[in-house]
């Protein structure tokens, strides 16, 4: 079974896990947008991305795991309407690609991993103990965007059950 683990968000990741492994990991594409120069999600790119690692695998045996977020207290009104965005583009994209879609909640995959009222940065810690291999990905501190797409796939992967 491949499982897509999936960060949203502007500086998100997603994580390609088969068989209790990593496979890749790609930071969350992204185009600018306006006048400003924002970044926004690349929904073309992110299509291409998940289409170029499923193409030889039979779609019931691919499940789409993607961070549950809701808004957050004290995120100013357009930053919480991008990031909402940027979640639906990824519903929709998976949706189209008739892939199986699951959300998992913050709180729930912290916890199994006893990441809860821990800092960001402990969620690479975590990756980096349990895919020593991996660690050469996750050596910046801004790779742990990688390492919660990468934990929330394992997560999935040690918990599912089956339909």
């Amino acid at each position: 079974m491949l499982i897509i683990g999936i960060d949203p968000g502007i500086s998100g990741s997603i994580c390609f896990f088969q068989d209790g492994a990593i496979k890749d990991v790609v930071e969350m594409p992204t185009m600018i947008e306006g006048k400003k120069n924002k970044k926004q999600v690349n929904g073309s790119q992110i299509f291409n991305e998940i289409l170029e690692k499923i193409k030889n695998i039979d779609k019931k045996n691919i499940k789409v795991v993607i961070e549950h977020v809701t808004a957050m207290p004290g995120q100013g009104v357009t930053s919480m309407f991008n990031f909402g965005q940027s979640f639906g583009i990824l519903k929709g994209i998976c949706s189209a690609m008739q892939l199986s879609v699951y959300f998992v909640r913050p709180a729930k995959w912290k916890k199994y991993f006893n990441l809860i009222n821990s800092e960001k940065d402990a969620s690479r810690t975590r990756a980096i103990e349990i895919f020593p291999y991996y660690s050469s990905h996750l050596s910046r501190k801004k790779d742990s965007n990688k390492a919660d797409a990468i934990l929330i796939a394992s997560y999935f992967f040690e918990t599912y059950k089956g339909e």
